[in-house]
C-alpha cells in the first residue's frame, strides 16, 4: 500500500487553512497545518512533507523569509514549495521562484482541484529533478 504524501500548509487565515486541509484530506494526502512562518519552519523540519504550500504573507515570520530558510537548512531545502499568495506582486512571486519555490497559486484565483492537479505536477517535477516554473511577466 502507498504511504500516504503528506503536505504541509503554512497559512495564517484560519478558513483557508481549514478549506485547504479538508480538501487535500479528501483526495487522499495526510495534512500538517502551520499559522505562521515560524510553526512552519519547525513542522517542516520534524514532519519532513513531501511538500509545502507556503503563504507570502504571515505574522512572526512571512513567506520569503521562511522560504529562505528553508532553503537554507539541510534537512528542509528538498522540499518542494508552492507559493499561495493573494497578492499580485510579481515581484514578490518572482523572488520566491528565484529562490527555489516551485510554483505559485494566486488565492482568488484557483478552485480546489486546480490546487490539487498542480501538488502532483510539482511533485513529479520534483521526481524527474526538474526546478522551479518559469513564469512571463511581459503582461500583453
Amino acid at each position: 500500500m502507498d504511504k500516504k504524501l503528506k503536505i504541509l500548509v503554512v497559512e495564517d487565515e484560519e478558513i483557508l487553512l481549514t478549506a485547504l486541509s479538508e480538501e487535500l484530506k479528501q483526495e487522499g494526502f495526510e495534512v500538517v497545518g502551520a499559522k505562521d512562518g515560524v510553526e512552519g519552519l519547525e513542522k517542516a523540519a520534524a514532519e519532513q512533507p513531501n511538500l509545502m504550500l507556503l503563504d507570502l504573507v504571515m505574522p512572526r515570520l512571512d513567506g520569503i523569509s521562511t522560504l529562505k530558510q528553508m532553503k537554507a537548512q539541510e534537512n528542509t531545502k528538498d522540499i518542494p514549495i508552492v507559493i499561495l499568495t493573494n497578492l499580485s506582486d510579481y515581484d514578490k512571486i518572482s523572488d520566491a521562484l528565484s529562490m527555489g519555490a516551485m510554483d505559485y497559486l494566486v488565492k482568488a484565483n484557483y478552485r480546489l482541484e486546480e490546487l490539487v492537479t498542480k501538488i502532483k505536477t510539482v511533485l513529479e517535477r520534483k521526481d524527474k529533478g526538474e526546478g522551479p516554473m518559469m513564469i512571463n511577466m511581459n503582461k500583453q
